[in-house]
């Protein structure tokens, strides 16, 4: 590939926002002390000045914005910060009117800065860009000046056809233009999908990587998605796709890297870790480099090629900067901005112009909230006012009425439940014989919140909060298993590709059991506590079972939920959600938050 400045870049907005800076900032890993000669500096003599040796790069990164424009509701738009004397605090955080202005400001002073992201910036998205196919969404990060990102699973929910055109621009092929005589003109940066072939050419679907440059310093960025992306999407959104290995694929672009004289390079990865605290300021690093983080990202970092001198991750949706060795022993960065537009991080890549290499003991990263303090960007103001109008026939309607908050948290949640109890409700309609339902965690993706988000009043649900908890438009599958092979999806829960980061499903009423996660592998799950309705299951019995269409095609590791028989495929999930709330909730019977007890959690 041409080491050349970025092709996609079709203007460059030159506006910047003059208020000092705001926020609340962690202080990142700082692995040594910055070389004396960092920063662009020199001999003067007449008529020029000599760049120094060292130049600091600012890198400007976030990951799995997931279509989230306006701020997030509840519990998705807040972090936790640690204060210094051990307590803990929430603060409200993301909303692209915000993170614009935060990047704009950040930037402000430095003449080497550079904007990556770490995939996932479209799909399970709100209805302001979920209905629109996730233009309004690429629209925005044309705005944010984002320069480059890698693919994440997400950007392959309507498949590889779709990512195309909201890469190089064009209406829909179904749906058309949104904005009349107006043709949507996709991004002004390039996706990165090095790990992502055509299983026919053997190709990378997209560039595999990209080369920033400026006054003779060159930053090679590299871009992958997770290997299991197939394992966590559907199976039409990666039809025709091979997914490579994360680690040999960099290895293998950072070489050709190289070749050309790109000897800096950073690793945009749609996988991550999960660090020991949910602070977005916990040090990972404490008390050794990378001890406080565990998960994927751990094995990938440590064997990514030395040639690499900072990793940008996602995926898990959790905020750290912190170290972990490269194979050589030596420390290298890597970091995660959380999710949502929350945060962002900014990490200090010092350049020696003598070896066109990265100083990496001057490495240097911190995470910064996205607070809503400061003044919001009036181009995206305008932008989110242009897409709520369009989508407010459809946004604004009334589904149901709800009595408090209807959170998305725990191992079982409150909305967990209600969406089980929906699509079991449902799945009688169907088939009468339906005896109970089971949720991916990963396809809830948002709370239900009391408070009223526009004009609809306190309590009322309207069809664009229902969206935003359900964006994925999976039908409602019904299909037959016998007891065991009930009992055996509990347990795949907790083991396979689940074992070290279980995927504990939601439960419809009726339906109990224990889970201990004192005990390891499939014993997690006791066996003789599962229970619907108070009978244990049969295992020879036959049990009819409402599953959305990703988990009844075996998704997220459930290989015995694509084994059913019997199958019946009925309306998209969000309908069966709408259907539920306007059957069971009114304006004077509201539905109340469920009580999150038919999982049973030893710890």
């Amino acid at each position: 590939m041409s080491a050349t400045p970025n092709p996609y870049r079709r203007r460059r907005r030159s506006t910047r926002f003059l208020a000092a800076a705001a926020g609340v900032a962690t202080v990142g890993a700082l692995v040594a002390a910055m070389p004396a000669s960092a920063g662009e500096t020199g001999k003067k003599k007449p008529g020029h000045q000599k760049p120094g040796r060292y130049q600091d790069v600012q890198l400007l990164s976030f990951n799995d914005l997931h279509g989230n424009l306006e701020p997030p509701a509840g519990s998705s738009g807040r972090v936790t910060e640690l204060q210094p004397d051990g307590t803990s605090k929430t603060i409200d955080a993301g909303g692209v009117e915000y993170l614009a202005t935060h990047l704009r400001q950040a930037r402000e002073g430095s003449k080497y800065t550079v904007t990556a992201a770490g995939g996932d910036m479209v799909g399970a998205s709100p209805l302001i860009s979920g209905l629109f196919h996730d233009e309004p969404t690429i629209e925005a990060l044309n705005k944010l000046d984002l320069d480059v990102t890698s693919v994440g699973n997400h950007e392959f929910d309507e498949g590889a056809k779709e990512l195309g055109r909201l890469q190089k621009g064009g209406c829909h092929p179904t749906d058309g233009c949104y904005v009349k005589g107006k043709k949507f003109k996709g991004a002004d940066f390039p996706y990165l999908a090095a790990n992502v072939l055509d299983e026919k050419t053997k190709k990378p679907i997209l560039k595999p990587y990209w080369v920033w440059k400026k006054n003779g310093v060159k930053v090679g960025f590299i871009g992958v998605t997770l290997e299991d992306t197939p394992g966590v999407v559907s199976a039409e959104g990666v039809k025709g796709l091979k997914f490579k290995d994360e680690v040999e694929t960099i290895n293998k672009y950072a070489k050709e890297l190289e070749k050309q004289g790109v000897k800096s390079v950073v690793a945009l990865i749609h996988e991550g870790g999960l660090p020991a605290s949910a602070a977005y300021n916990y040090d990972c690093d404490s008390p050794g480099a990378g001890d406080g983080i565990s998960g994927p990202i751990v094995d990938i970092a440590k064997n990514i090629t030395p040639k690499v001198d900072a990793l940008v991750t996602g995926h898990t949706h959790a905020a750290y900067a912190c170290t972990i060795n490269d194979p050589s022993g030596k420390p290298r960065m890597v970091t995660s901005a959380a999710s949502f537009g929350r945060l962002y991080t900014d990490t200090t890549l010092t350049y020696d112009r003598w070896t066109g290499d990265i100083a990496r003991t001057s490495v240097a990263s911190a995470n910064h909230v996205v607070t809503r303090t400061v003044p919001k960007a009036t181009d995206m103001t305008e932008l989110i006012t242009k897409w709520n109008t369009l989508a407010a026939p459809i946004g604004n309607k009334p589904i149901g009425y709800i009595s408090g908050d209807i959170s998305n948290v725990g191992t079982e949640s409150p909305i967990g439940d209600l969406i089980a109890d929906a699509q079991l409700a449902y799945g009688k309609e169907l088939d009468p014989e339906t005896d109970l339902a089971l949720m991916n965690p990963g396809g809830i993706r948002a709370p239900l919140t009391y408070a009223a988000k526009g004009a609809e009043g306190e309590g009322v649900v309207t069809y664009a909060e229902g969206f935003t908890v359900q964006p994925f438009a999976n039908t409602v599958n019904l299909q037959n298993f016998t007891g065991a092979q009930l009992v055996q999806v509990l347990k795949e829960q907790v083991t396979g590709v689940n074992a070290a980061s279980p995927k504990v499903l939601q439960v419809s009423s009726g339906l109990t059991y224990t889970l201990d996660l004192t005990k390891t592998g499939a014993d997690r799950v006791v066996t003789d506590s599962v229970k619907l309705n108070g009978a244990a299951i049969d295992p020879a019995a036959t049990y009819r079972v409402a599953t959305n269409s990703f988990l009844a095609g075996g998704g997220d590791g459930f290989t015995t939920l694509g084994q059913g028989t019997g199958d019946l495929v009925g309306d998209d999930d969000l309908a069966a959600l709408e259907k539920y709330l306007l059957a069971n909730s009114s304006a004077t019977d509201p539905i109340v938050p469920p009580a999150a007890n038919r999982i049973a959690i030893v710890k």
